[in-house]
C-alpha cells in the first residue's frame, strides 16, 4: 500500500478574540492517497479555510501531526516548511490571484522559475498545461484580457505546473457562473488525476463535490 500524500491527526487550530478562545479545529484527523480528490464540505464557519491554511502551512498556531509524503511538518523550521510548500503543494483560491501584469503563460512560468526550472522549460510545461486548458490562443494575453473561467484556467495550470504531491483549492468555482464552473471543475480534475497528484477541494457546490473521489463534512471543528 503507498504512503498518504496527507495524513492528518489530531490537528487542532484556536483563536483568541476580545479574550475569547474560539475552536475552529477540534482535534481533525484526515488520510488522502496519491491520486484521490476529496470534497471538504461544511457550513461558513466550519473551519474548511482553516483547515486549507493549516495544511498548506500558511500559518502557524495549529498543533497536532500535518505529514505531507511522509515529511512531518510540526517540527520543521518556517524556512523548511517553505521549502515543503514550495516542492510537494499547489494552491487554487475563488479569486484567482494572477499576477496583472504578467501574461498567462508568465504567470504559469512564476513559480516553476522559483523552483529552479530553466526558462525554456518553464515556457514548455506552461504552454502545455495552458493548452490541455483550452487556452493555446491566449498564451500572451495578460489577466485583464481574459475571462473569468479562462483567468481561473490559468490559475489551475499555475496550481499544477510544478507537479504538486498535492493540491488545496478553496471554492475553487465559486467565482464563476454554473456552465464555467462545470467546466472548470471537469478540466482540474482531469489534469490532476493526469500527473498523479491528490487535492483536496473545499466547496459549497455539493452537486460538484459529489463529483470527487470522497466527501468529507467539516462541522463546528470535527468530521462528522
Amino acid at each position: 500500500m503507498s504512503e498518504p500524500v496527507l495524513a492528518i491527526e489530531g490537528l487542532t487550530r484556536d483563536f483568541v478574540q476580545g479574550g475569547v478562545t474560539i475552536h475552529v479545529l477540534r482535534g481533525v484527523d484526515l488520510t488522502i492517497a496519491p491520486g484521490e480528490i476529496v470534497a471538504l464540505v461544511g457550513v461558513s464557519g466550519a473551519g474548511k479555510s482553516t483547515l486549507l491554511q493549516a495544511v498548506g502551512l500558511l500559518e502557524g498556531g495549529w498543533r497536532g501531526s500535518i505529514r505531507i509524503q511522509g515529511v512531518e511538518a510540526q517540527t520543521m523550521s518556517a524556512d523548511q516548511r517553505t521549502t515543503l510548500r514550495r516542492d510537494k503543494l499547489g494552491f487554487v483560491y475563488q479569486f484567482h490571484h494572477l499576477l496583472p501584469d504578467f501574461t498567462a503563460i508568465e504567470n504559469v512560468m512564476m513559480p516553476q522559475l522559483i523552483a529552479g526550472r530553466t526558462p525554456a522549460d518553464a515556457h514548455k510545461r506552461a504552454a502545455s498545461l495552458l493548452g490541455d486548458l483550452g487556452l493555446v490562443e491566449r498564451l500572451e494575453h495578460r489577466p485583464a484580457q481574459l475571462s473569468g473561467g479562462e483567468q481561473q484556467r490559468v490559475a489551475v495550470a499555475r496550481a499544477l505546473a510544478n507537479a504538486p504531491a498535492l493540491v488545496l483549492a478553496d471554492e475553487p468555482t465559486g467565482n464563476l457562473d454554473e456552465a464555467t464552473a462545470d467546466i472548470v471543475l471537469a478540466e482540474f480534475m482531469r489534469l490532476v488525476r493526469q500527473q498523479n497528484s491528490a487535492a483536496l477541494v473545499a466547496t459549497h457546490n455539493r452537486e460538484l463535490a459529489r463529483r470527487m473521489d470522497r466527501v468529507v463534512t467539516l462541522h463546528e471543528g470535527r468530521f462528522g
